[in-house]
Parts: C-alpha cells; structure tokens; sequence
C-alpha cells in the first residue's frame, strides 16, 4: 500500500473510533445536528454533486474506511463507516450525503437500519445494500 493511502486507512480508523465512542456516550440529537442539514433524498443528490478531483478522493476515502472497518479491533457497522467518511470529507471541503433507512433483506424479510454515504451518485459506503431500502432521512 502506498504512503498516502496507509495514511487515509490510519486517519480512517482514527474517525471509526470517534464515531463508535460518540454513539456510545452522546445523544443522537447532538450527533445528528453535526450531520448536515435535513434534506429530501432527490435534492440531496443534486446538492451532493462534485467534479472528477472531488470523486477521485471520495472514492480514495470510502476504500480507506472499508478497509480499516474490516481490520480495526472493534466492529465498525454502517453508521460509524458513513460518519467517519463524512467527517474526512468535510475536511476536505467535500459535501456528501449521510442516509439513514431500513433494508428489508429478501432472505427473511426482517427490517434492518442501514446508513449510507454518496455523493451523487459516487457510492462511498454502505454499498451494495441487498434487499428494498426505505429511506428515512438525509443529511447534506
């Protein structure tokens, strides 16, 4: 792995852990007002749009976070994925989409929360979501 992405992957876990202790011991009220600003899923794509340069980072931040949820010593679910790609992306001046919905899996048909970041349509975490979604909420 080169430098620059070891580095994405370090500061990726370092937001994992952020985001799991910030669950655990602030209310989601608080959380959920440092998200973005509450927006219907169709203007939240439209707003969530980026040229080429931001895509390439996004997508350079998504692999980051994916690999170090899979290798880091706790479990990092969708929600502490899409908040911690959220944060390194508002570092850097990129805007994105958190959603919150339900999946029902086709398998047993039971509901399960799921949270997802895109930009547009660049795909950043929380994909590929098997089963129909609901859509909740969205934070721009």
């Amino acid at each position: 792995m080169a430098p620059a992405q070891r580095l994405l992957v370090v500061e990726a876990l370092f937001w994992l852990a952020f985001a799991r202790l910030a669950l655990v011991v602030v209310p989601f009220r608080v959380i959920a007002a440092r998200l973005g600003a509450l927006t219907p899923p169709d203007e939240a794509r439209r707003l969530a749009m980026q040229d080429g340069a931001d895509l390439e980072a996004a997508e350079a931040i998504g692999r980051a976070v994916r690999r170090a949820a899979a290798n880091a010593p706790f479990r990092a679910v969708c929600l502490q994925q899409a908040i911690a790609a959220k944060a390194m992306l508002r570092r850097r001046g990129i805007r994105s989409a958190l959603h919150f919905g339900m999946v029902t899996r086709l398998s047993d048909q039971a509901r399960r929360p799921h949270a997802w970041l895109d930009l547009g349509q660049a795909k950043i975490t929380g994909y590929p979501m098997r089963g129909e979604v609901v859509e909740l909420a969205c934070f721009v």
